[in-house]
């Protein structure tokens, strides 16, 4: 039994809110769908998020890097040997993590439904269900507690709050929420780089001064200060998530040297998919690091990945997996389902995704 086929589908679908952070504005999930065939036409599927301001991927770059090198690589291998195939994906290529990212987790789904099993048994877990956070996109203080207070009431508890767009007025859309929500809701906080280190200083401790009780604080400053995110850590009391800092072990392994950060959010098409995720998780928790897995803005098949992989290897902090929740509609049938504040994964092969549908198919010219 070999891989018969490596075949790639452009997917556009709308979301039902706009998404706003300190780096980019989005009104769509834009994504490259690979589908990996086995000789009894059995189909596996992964995703690569095209997401230019945070990973730099493309459809047309993942495309093509699956296209030219990563499918002919796989075409004719036994799928059933699946760290083989998954260390030959890493290996073949510099970065284009997201094409790689798509390539894995459809090895895993294919893997899984060969075995007839969800992916979160082949990954080692059982549980069927795993809780996320909801994020509020970027706004004006009384925007964002009005959706604060919706999002609370229809079940989620823990709000992402991105801010980062505007240091001189993020403690006061912190107070907003704080207020709307009241005090049992967990409010954590996503600046997306958007602050130098005195900004993130001085916000941070301004919260903290304020007493608005904020869980943690996600990648306060550029990508590639890590003396800066340093900086910022030492002199504040929340606790501090690395996520674009990290990438991949190379960058994990930086951060947890110079004790840069108190958490890292490890996101499949930052590293390159679950083969190499796992060892992130490890890494981080054999080294005391708090642990969220997160994501893009990708569909039901990369969440069902993420959510998989929560399932089966756990997180510290609750997990940031609420990205298909936004679409307006699914580009896919089948796969995870939300219930409230749960990531419902369903109890079927693999991801559970019969096929590719409702959303606009390109096809290049």
């Amino acid at each position: 039994m070999t891989i018969a086929a490596v075949r790639t589908h452009r997917l556009t679908a709308p979301l039902h809110t706009p998404f706003v952070t300190a780096l980019r504005r989005t009104t769509t999930v834009d994504t490259l769908v690979v589908e990996v065939v086995d000789t009894d036409g059995r189909s596996g599927f992964g995703e690569a998020p095209q997401v230019w301001q945070v990973t730099g991927a493309s459809i047309d770059g993942s495309e093509a890097c699956v296209r030219q090198l990563l499918g002919p690589l796989l075409t004719g291998r036994d799928p059933d040997e699946l760290v083989a195939r998954c260390t030959e994906v890493q290996r073949a290529v510099v970065g284009n993590e997201a094409a790689k990212m798509a390539v894995d987790v459809a090895l895993h789904d294919l893997a899984a439904r060969r075995l007839g099993v969800p992916l979160v048994r082949l990954l080692g877990g059982t549980a069927l269900a795993v809780p996320t956070d909801v994020t509020l996109a970027a706004g004006e203080a009384a925007d964002l507690a009005e959706t604060a207070g919706k999002r609370h009431a229809e079940g989620f508890d823990v709000l992402k709050l991105k801010v980062g767009t505007d240091a001189a007025g993020d403690l006061e859309r912190v107070r907003a929420v704080r207020a709307a929500v009241g005090p049992h809701a967990r409010i954590r906080l996503d600046a997306n780089q958007g602050w130098t280190p005195r900004e993130a200083v001085r916000v941070i401790r301004g919260i903290e001064d304020a007493g608005l009780d904020v869980e943690l604080v996600e990648q306060p400053v550029a990508r590639w200060d890590l003396d800066g995110l340093a900086w910022v850590s030492d002199r504040v009391d929340v606790p501090i998530l690395a996520d674009e800092a990290v990438f991949g072990v190379r960058d994990l392994v930086e951060v947890i040297r110079r004790r840069a950060a108190d958490l890292v959010n490890v996101k499949l098409a930052k590293c390159g998919g679950l083969h190499p995720a796992r060892t992130m998780l490890e890494l981080a928790v054999a080294h005391g690091l708090g642990t969220v897995v997160g994501s893009m803005m990708e569909s039901e098949i990369g969440i069902g990945a993420a959510a998989s992989l929560v399932a089966a290897y756990g997180t510290t902090a609750v997990p940031d997996l609420d990205a298909a929740w936004w679409l307006a509609r699914s580009p896919v049938r089948g796969g995870i389902r939300y219930e409230g504040a749960s990531v419902v994964l369903p109890d079927a092969p693999g991801l559970g995704i019969t096929s590719v549908t409702e959303a606009k198919v390109q096809t290049p010219g």
